[in-house]
């Protein structure tokens, strides 16, 4: 489970080795010229660590920093553990990985670093200054266990925390949840979180919850008793396997309808066969529209992926786990494009239109014949929230 959690924060932060960058040619910046030959930016002379750590190697600016300064290397040091034990007590790590995401983003613009742009001589002092400051103040606050309900932004979790039972409720099923899943290989613990994502996502779509994301929660108090009887069926489901992970994870789960659950069910496997949970988190699946016949079934539906960590534009990444290549200037799919340095960034959000083909099968259950997202009907790529 450790190696699954250190791979997943790497990859965010910048810190893994760049063979990970998936589709990502040396000598680049997010998609833009190097300052000087090598991948030195112009800052690289005011950092010792530089060419000891081989920064040049890594694409994004700030992490560039936190790479090749001493007191940055050893505070991102300390980030990293610290995300790493937020990571270890929670059950929805990849939106807690999101929303990690989203903080260094805000850190970014926040101490003047904006769009990937090499940093200058000059303004090295005033960011390093900055990064050093809110890198202490995330680590304290990483640390109080109370933060892993304040940081949640889905209109489900929001609504959790707002409700001190359902807020203790939630927190039972993720005990329960995480003690069953470190009994597990780190092999299987992979497929655990993603069957836990895919149960939260059925809550709100089963709640009416999705895509309430700008309602007040005054407006959704009525939801409170189908997220309570949900967390209390779940509860009692992880309850009653008596410690053996096995009996719920890892199994063959069949769709029993063809429905947005079914879609989700299916997508979660195509993620799962193309290693996409390091890059992407499918935050929403919405269904559109269904034609059923006795034996077969189209549904199609939208997907939404938020990103965790860069992938090239046309990379294997962004064909097999979004379906298509992608033009940022427009924000639309592509069906192929020449070779390109770009990368699709962090925080990004990906939303695709497909349709998805189920069988009935003798026992009645639904499922999926599409083994793959290509090609997508119709998509976009979105800068931000």
């Amino acid at each position: 489970m450790r190696s699954i959690i250190l791979a997943i924060v790497a990859l965010q932060l910048g810190w893994m080795h760049p063979a990970c960058a998936q589709g990502t040619p040396q000598g680049t910046l997010q998609g833009k010229p190097e300052a000087t030959p090598g991948g030195a930016p112009p800052v690289a002379g005011l950092l010792p660590l530089f060419a000891k750590n081989r920064c040049a190697e890594i694409k994004d600016a700030a992490e560039q920093l936190f790479c090749g300064d001493p007191e940055l290397n050893a505070a991102g040091a300390r980030l990293n553990i610290a995300v790493e034990s937020r990571l270890s007590r929670i059950a929805d790590r990849r939106l807690a990985v999101e929303e990690n995401v989203e903080w260094i983003r805000n850190r970014n613009s926040s101490c003047g670093l904006f769009g990937g742009q090499p940093v200058q001589p000059a303004a090295f002092a005033s960011i390093k200054a900055c990064f050093l400051k809110v890198t202490q103040e995330r680590i304290a606050i990483l640390a109080d266990p109370d933060f892993d309900c304040l940081a949640t932004s889905t209109t489900a979790g929001l609504l959790i925390c707002s409700d001190p039972a359902l807020a203790i409720a939630d927190r039972e099923l993720n005990g329960l949840f995480v003690g069953l899943i470190g009994k597990l290989r780190d092999d299987e613990v992979k497929s655990a979180l993603a069957e836990y994502a895919r149960w939260t996502r059925i809550r709100d779509r089963l709640c009416d919850l999705d895509d309430k994301d700008n309602v007040p929660l005054e407006e959704l108090s009525a939801a409170e008793p189908c997220l309570s009887d949900y967390i209390k069926q779940k509860t009692a489901e992880l309850a009653a396997v008596k410690g053996d992970p096995r009996q719920v994870f890892g199994r063959e789960v069949l769709a029993p309808a063809p429905d947005a659950d079914a879609v989700d069910l299916c997508v979660g496997k195509i993620h799962t066969a193309n290693t996409c949970e390091n890059f992407l988190r499918i935050s929403r699946v919405t269904q559109l529209d269904t034609e059923v016949s006795a034996q077969e079934a189209i549904v199609t539906a939208e997907i939404e992926m938020k990103v965790l960590a860069p992938f090239g534009i046309c990379s294997p990444i962004a064909s097999n786990c979004t379906g298509a290549c992608w033009d940022l200037q427009s924000g639309q799919p592509k069906p192929s494009m020449a070779a390109s340095r770009q990368r699709v960034p962090v925080a990004y959000r990906i939303r695709v239109e497909k349709s998805f083909a189920f069988r009935k099968s003798p026992a009645g259950d639904w499922h999926c014949n599409t083994q793959t997202l290509r090609p997508v009907e119709f998509g976009q790529a979105l800068n931000g929230p």
